[in-house]
């Protein structure tokens, strides 16, 4: 045999094996940090938090999911990962039967992504599934969506970056768009706008409605369930929603509340029986600060952390925002920029980012009309029939 032919061989040899244990679960999830390392629009996730998320004696989505996770090996080198999922709560909500991809990460080489998505989507069929979606996580509160737009762009905290030639292998291997998720950078205006000051007050008196703040962490506690119970009313009906259980709202509750800038939270609240009918959770940046952490909340990453949300950040992160359906179209989305836009100014904040809004979802883009707004990122989920 040439030895041209033989480094040929060689280099092909793609291993996929099955994660195991923690040690390889940890190499799992490091494989991420490591493929991006010195890109400067990734922002890496923090290790044990995504440790727990696939960890089933931690995370409470698995009392109705399962999951497996793969890593392709070359040459005793880690060259990608993927992850199966299926959500049996999900796929009962929406009357199918598919599995999802998640956590998925390869270099630029089709032998690996073949390899990873021939043991998916194997794993799958062997279960019963007919269909694969992704990238989709447990809820939506996981990564969700393949940046197939926006390359050039910081990711946030509540998302993931790939490299493009991602979309290019998933669609060699047969995958086709299925919902596409757009992402926009808001100019912050000095001033709350015209239109929505009337509205907001207008709104207010009509529909019996306050606006809540909160000074010290305790005065929130009474209300977390009540906001993740919104959380699950307000997405329903959108594109592969979980609805959230007991379980995981508690989970969510602990792993978020204790983070949270109180000022930057805002409750649109009925005054008749204090029901939570609208929410918005605000965050200053952590983009830079996770770069900096790598991974790693200590010793030192929690410096960079605690820097972006207590020092100076020009940008400001939307990450939870929702109103209870029977408010959808009613105004009730401006009164919480009615009251937010007052404190971005005073936080000296001078952007901010949407996070992902499904393209479908019209009510939730139509919030953007009198704002000086710019389409960002475009996030996609891909779905194949197996």
């Amino acid at each position: 045999m040439h030895l041209e032919t033989a480094n040929i061989i060689k280099k092909m040899a793609v291993t996929i094996t099955q994660v195991k244990d923690k040690k390889d679960l940890r190499k799992f999830v490091e494989f991420n940090i490591k493929l991006y390392e010195g890109n400067p629009f990734h922002v890496p996730g923090l290790i044990e938090d995504e440790m727990m998320t696939l960890n089933p004696e931690k995370n409470p989505a698995y009392d109705f999911s399962e999951s497996i996770c793969f890593l392709a090996y070359r040459d005793g080198k880690i060259v990608g990962r993927i992850a199966g999922i299926i959500n049996h709560k999900a796929n009962e909500t929406w009357n199918q039967k598919y599995a999802r991809f998640s956590f998925l990460d390869f270099i630029d080489d089709e032998e690996v992504s073949s390899a990873l998505f021939d043991a998916v989507e194997k794993w799958a069929v062997a279960k019963g599934m007919n269909g694969i979606q992704g990238p989709l996580g447990f809820t939506d509160l996981d990564h969700e969506g393949l940046l197939v737009w926006g390359f050039d762009r910081l990711g946030t905290m509540a998302t993931t970056y790939s490299f493009p030639y991602y979309k290019e292998h998933l669609t060699k291997l047969g995958y086709v768009k299925d919902q596409d998720w757009k992402e926009y950078l808001v100019t912050m205006p000095t001033e709350i706008p015209e239109k929505h000051r009337r509205i907001s007050e207008i709104v207010l008196k009509k529909y019996g409605l306050k606006l809540l703040k909160f000074k010290k962490t305790k005065e929130i506690w009474p209300y977390a369930k009540r906001i993740f119970e919104l959380w699950n009313a307000a997405y329903k009906p959108l594109y592969g929603y979980s609805e959230l259980s007991a379980k995981q709202i508690d989970y969510y509750i602990k792993m978020y509340i204790p983070m949270l800038r109180l000022k930057m939270i805002t409750l649109v609240i009925r005054e008749e029986d204090d029901a939570v009918i609208g929410i918005a959770i605000t965050l200053p940046s952590l983009s830079k600060a996770l770069q900096k952490a790598k991974g790693h909340i200590f010793p030192f990453g929690i410096f960079h952390l605690l820097k972006a949300l207590y020092g100076k950040n020009d940008v400001v992160d939307l990450y939870i925002m929702g109103v209870h359906p029977d408010y959808q179209n009613k105004g009730v989305n401006a009164l919480l920029f009615y009251d937010l836009i007052p404190i971005f100014n005073e936080m000296g904040f001078k952007f901010a980012e949407s996070n992902p809004e499904l393209e479908l979802n019209q009510k939730m883009q139509s919030q953007w009309e009198y704002f000086d707004v710019e389409h960002i990122k475009t996030r996609r989920a891909f779905i194949k029939h197996l």
